[in-house]
């Protein structure tokens, strides 16, 4: 057994700093006189205990000597590749993550999506509040450590800082978690600390190192124990076309060693992926991975954590996010096994269910992505029929049809960072079929929740279009223009609205006619609205009788659509609210249960 090196991420809104932070790290190291000490494998950089130690300085005599872990491995992948390839069975490769967001600028829209990934997967991580050099008023002095700069800062700059270090506070509240600045920080086990940084000044950076080597010290050591012997278990972060190689694999190996020769099973939408390693691959130091000049060097075993570029034949197909493992290849049987083993771990994710399931379709571009959405709608307690991989297609929409058939909340097609052809677009319009996708998954949340609100309202609106709607009306005096047979009157609608076929009553609750007929002016009309003067035909009745001028009546509400009325009251206004219970009352002498249920 072996103690591994810390799998740390750094996520956040695009701009806000989250390339120059490592970068910055690196150059801080090549500072304290560690030039290239800090080694980069494929998709990381690696950073022994050694040169966090000379960063920090006397930060770290909080530890008395006991420092036990082996450095970090810190994940640089761009964009959303973080998230969405991270994975391993039942949640996050990573251990603890850098949540990194401008100071100036606050919470945005990947911020929102990275916070509440991290939570989903119950990823420890702390704040990098970035950019505090171009507050007004910060004054920087490279002798001086963070909170020496702070607290040399004059009162309206010191206050400008406190309020934006609130807001931030404020802002992580709403997602349901305490935080403060990290030397307020009383409990790290339910406070997230709040570093502040300048990556371009290399300022905070020994303070964020102290704080992430303090917690993953104290909360992290019995995760790291790993075999760095034996059959790999990685994941693959990006799938890349090298010249000279074809498609190659960028992965991360959690456990275990992976040689060259060895049998790679890799997991696939379908079918687990089998290939032999052909070649293993890591970057000349200091080289940036993600430049495609990168000098490779060859070597022959890699040992985990790291990170390393696999070549391979027959990798056309390989998907960023899937689970890797390895094998010698000369048991069968043993591979048999490892295949089934892969496949389990992704129908955790993708699966297609039968034609009796309920709930949306949910696609992605990748598995990790696929895997936080389908996360972010089970907290929401969303039903999920079918989570697949890849851009909408015809069979999609086939299936979208018969889910909206059965449900229309749940006929949907929630989709990640995922490509709608624009032929399909346009079959799915024609076919009035909901796809909703964005490139930031609470997008795609936050669209359908809307969806179904505004569903709701439509059906409850259909719905209360079909019921007899509370209506006060009077009938003019000196306007009878017919006495029966219908009868014909002028009335005005006091309160609510009156249609053609509903029922009347008089104050006494007895129904007395139905609405024949009504004519505002010239003009025949529907529906009656509040305010308006109309002559109405009402059926059965004789003027000076059942009916007279100067008579107050009512639409005669059926007590089922009162029961109705009372459970969708919010699309009624409060004076229309009055006269359901003025009715209800009125119903309720003759009947004191009326209305009851």
């Amino acid at each position: 057994m072996a103690t591994r090196k810390v799998l740390l991420t750094v996520v956040g809104h695009v701009d806000h700093g989250k390339t120059s932070l490592l970068d910055n790290i690196r150059r801080t190291a090549v500072t304290a006189g560690e030039a290239g000490a800090i080694t980069q494998a494929i998709g990381v950089s690696i950073i022994p205990i050694e040169i966090i130690k000379k960063i920090c300085g006397s930060l770290l005599d909080v530890f008395k000597n006991n420092l036990t872990l082996p450095g970090l491995l810190a994940i640089d992948t761009p964009g959303h590749a973080a998230f969405t390839s991270l994975r391993k069975r039942g949640g996050s490769l990573a251990d603890i993550a850098i949540l990194i967001v401008d100071i100036n600028e606050g919470f945005k829209p990947q911020t929102i999506e990275s916070i509440e990934i991290l939570k989903t997967n119950k990823v420890p991580f702390v704040i990098a509040a970035n950019k505090i050099d171009l507050m007004a008023g910060w004054q920087f002095d490279s002798n001086k450590s963070l909170m020496a700069n702070i607290n040399s800062m004059d009162y309206t700059a010191q206050g400008e800082f406190e309020k934006k270090m609130y807001e931030l506070v404020g802002k992580v509240q709403e997602h349901g978690l305490e935080s403060e600045r990290f030397d307020r920080v009383n409990d790290y086990t339910k406070q997230v600390a709040i570093i502040p940084i300048s990556a371009k000044m290399n300022q905070g950076i020994p303070e964020l190192l102290m704080v992430l080597t303090g917690l993953a010290q104290k909360f992290l050591e019995k995760k790291l124990q790993i075999n760095d012997e034996g059959n790999c278990k990685g994941t693959i972060l990006e799938v890349k076309e090298e010249k000279g190689l074809g498609k190659t694999l960028d992965a991360i190996i959690y456990n275990g060693s992976l040689k060259v020769n060895d049998t790679l099973i890799i997991g696939d939408a379908t079918e687990p992926i089998v290939v032999k390693v052909r070649a293993l691959l890591e970057p000349a130091e200091l080289a940036e991975m993600r430049e495609k000049k990168s000098n490779f060097k060859n070597v022959k075993e890699v040992h985990a954590a790291t990170g390393v570029k696999i070549s391979a034949p027959g990798l056309d197909h390989a998907i960023a996010g899937m689970p890797i493992r390895s094998c010698s290849g000369k048991d069968k049987k043993e591979i048999e096994l490892i295949k089934q083993e892969v496949k389990d771990e992704v129908g955790d994710v993708i699966n297609e269910c039968d034609d009796d399931c309920l709930g949306v379709v949910i696609k992605a571009d990748t598995i990790g992505g696929l895997e936080a959405l389908r996360n972010l709608l089970e907290e929401k307690n969303i039903p999920i029929s079918s989570s697949l991989l890849g851009d909408v297609s015809k069979k999609d929409l086939s299936k979208l049809e018969s889910l909206k058939d059965k449900d229309r909340f749940t006929g949907v097609l929630l989709g990640f960072n995922i490509k709608v052809p624009a032929e399909i677009n346009e079959l799915a319009k024609a076919k009035t079929l909901k796809i909703i996708n964005h490139d930031i998954i609470y997008k795609t949340i936050e669209d359908y929740e809307k969806y179904v609100e505004t569903l709701k309202k439509d059906i409850e609106m259909e719905q209360l279009s079909k019921l007899v709607r509370p209506c006060k009306f009077f009938v003019l005096k000196g306007y009878t223009f017919r006495q029966s047979n219908p009868a014909i009157v002028g009335v005005e609608v006091e309160i609510g609205k009156i249609r053609s076929g509903d029922p009347v009553m008089n104050k006494g609750g007895e129904k007395i006619s139905r609405v024949k007929s009504m004519k505002d002016g010239s003009d025949t009309v529907s529906v009656g609205q509040q305010g308006r003067q109309l002559a109405m035909a009402l059926e059965g009745v004789t003027v000076g009788r059942q009916v007279r001028e100067g008579d107050f009546l009512y639409t005669d509400v059926p007590e089922e659509d009162f029961i109705k009325l009372k459970a969708m009251k919010s699309h009624l206004s409060k004076i229309e609210i009055e006269v359901l219970k003025e009715i209800a009352t009125i119903k309720r002498d003759n009947n004191p249960v009326w209305g009851v249920g």
